[in-house]
């Protein structure tokens, strides 16, 4: 019969084990020698315990170290062999300098990572980003006209803030990138900078698809002191983000001026929905626009600045949030990777501005909006739809008929009667423009560019009213 006797002195981290039975069995020590020597013997063991794990240790740095130098050594042996110079001194130099390897390695990934803090990207970036102050004078209906009373609506001066960053100047003017519905409908911008000097601003391209607009100060009007503080925004790549990379976005919350939030991107070629879902549209061929997903707030007054990498690099131009009870740290920017070409066409575009009243133009025509539900139930061509011609009008004259489809106006999209009516604020009576319409011919539509001198305004102009489609559409508007 076999049995087990099993002593153990966890408080030293030492045991011993004594086996009876068969031929290995073994007598204990006699009491009085295991007292009379166990202090002793626990001291040695004790100190053997402590050299043996020295001298593993040891060996383990050891081999790390060599390793370590081993795997430096071979690079810079490639390295020297690709050249044809490899030699017993170049492993050598490679194993030395393991130290300024490593330095190297390191600078690499911060560079490639960022490797300025958030105050340090603040810093850096504020000189760029502006705040926009946006004053228009709009028609509001007044209390009673809501419950079906007829009453009369009243002009009320609105204001509105967002953001934007300084892209660039040409030799007049300092250029600006923000949302086009920033500066939409404006009467007056207002541009403040870095030092809290504000200046007149003109819109100098505009394209409402992509939310998108460029605005020009001219630098005659901005003092010295000014732009010595300001400078123009650094362009990052925004197709190099990844998920998870840290972002950080700057602009006018709420109007009170400039102010910082930081976050990372939640996720990239995102498309923002009607219903407030988020798609992914990363599809090849998709043409609705996409975003980049942050979970850096987001306020009213962002719209327009800028969405930063941890290079100080701007990657984004702040455009929405979801906005619900259920919704928290969903915002979005437009990657400015996919928009380079649309900014730089815009940049180049003629710096407009209202035009007084008495010269506003007019086209001569009754149209109504076709949206892209209407086009593609019907195979309508989205933009506004020609139902009338004034007779002796500058439409007539560059032979626009009922029927015809403007889609373009002075190469600019339309895509209903609003955006129309906006751009014609912009020109004056007299002005020859290019328009481009849609053309119906046996079922299908053709497309022309037809040139047109605009008229003195007339009211009505171009109007949203109801009318009949052409037979076979079978719809009545």
């Amino acid at each position: 019969m076999l049995g087990y006797n099993n002593n153990y002195e966890n408080r030293d981290g030492m045991y011993q084990y004594g086996f009876q039975g068969g031929e290995l069995n073994q007598a204990p020590a006699p009491k009085n020698k295991r007292q009379h020597n166990g202090r002793a013997v626990r001291a040695a063991k004790r100190i053997g315990a402590i050299t043996l794990s020295a001298v593993l240790f040891g060996g383990v740095a050891a081999g790390t170290f060599q390793a370590v130098n081993y795997a430096a050594g071979s690079a810079a042996y490639a390295a020297a062999a690709a050249d044809g110079t490899q030699s017993g001194s170049a492993l050598q130099e490679g194993q030395e300098s393991f130290g300024t390897l490593q330095t190297a390695a390191l600078s690499a990934i911060q560079t490639a990572k960022g490797n300025m803090d958030v105050s340090d990207i603040a810093e850096s970036v504020m000189p760029s980003i502006v705040s926009i102050t946006n004053k228009s004078v709009q028609e509001i209906r007044n209390y009673f006209s809501m419950f079906g009373y007829v009453g009369q609506s009243q002009l009320m001066e609105t204001e509105s803030a967002g953001s934007g960053f300084i892209i660039g100047k040409n030799a007049e003017e300092l250029l600006i990138v923000t949302n086009c519905h920033v500066v939409e409908n404006a009467d007056t911008l207002s541009v403040c900078f870095v030092d809290n000097q504000a200046y007149e601003a003109s819109i100098k391209g505009a394209d409402s698809d992509n939310d998108l607009a460029v605005i020009a100060i001219p630098l005659s009007s901005i003092s010295a002191d000014t732009m010595a503080q300001i400078k123009v925004a650094a362009i990052g790549d925004s197709d190099a983000l990844k998920v998870g990379e840290q972002v950080v976005a700057i602009g006018n919350a709420l109007g009170y001026g400039q102010s910082v939030t930081t976050g990372i991107v939640s996720a990239k070629n995102r498309s923002i929905a009607g219903d407030n879902s988020v798609v992914n549209t990363s599809m090849e061929g998709e043409e609705e626009p996409t975003y980049i997903q942050t979970d850096a707030a987001i306020n009213p007054g962002n719209s327009g600045g800028a969405l930063v990498n941890m290079n100080g690099e701007v990657v984004g131009i702040n455009s929405a949030k979801m906005s619900s009870t259920e919704v928290e740290g969903m915002g979005y920017a437009i990657p400015v990777s996919g928009v380079s070409d649309i900014i730089d066409t815009l940049m180049n575009e003629t710096t407009r501005t209202k035009v007084e009243e008495g010269r506003k133009p007019g086209l001569g025509i009754t149209g109504l909006t076709v949206d892209a539900a209407v086009s593609q139930a019907y195979g309508i061509p989205a933009g506004i739809y020609v139902a009338d011609v004034t007779a002796g009008s500058a439409a007539e004259a560059a032979g626009i008929v009922k029927g015809y489809v403007i889609t373009e106006f002075d190469g600019k999209a339309v895509t209903g009667i609003e955006e129309l009516q906006e751009l014609l604020q912009y020109y004056a009576a007299g002005e020859t423009v290019e328009i481009t319409v849609k053309v119906p011919d046996t079922g299908e539509y053709g497309e022309r560019t037809l040139s047109l001198t605009l008229e003195q305004d007339r009211t009505p102009e171009v109007e949203e009213t109801e009318i009949s489609m052409p037979s076979g559409f079978g719809i009545h508007w």
